[in-house]
């Protein structure tokens, strides 16, 4: 897995970069933080063309 691929993985304009948008808990965040990001638990892949198929 990679977090460029992943849903929650997003543009922050006041950061001016990409950063997880998941709304963590201070527990939750520690969790994910300490963990190796390879078998994030969050990670959900982003298909930017999921809408489009489901139109035709």
């Amino acid at each position: 897995m990679n977090c460029e691929t992943c849903e929650h993985y997003d543009y922050d304009e006041e950061y001016e970069a990409y950063v997880c948008k998941l709304d963590l808990d201070e527990d939750e965040y520690l969790k994910f933080i300490t963990n190796n990001t390879k078998n994030c638990p969050y990670y959900k892949y982003y298909d930017e063309y999921k809408s489009v198929r489901r139109q035709n």
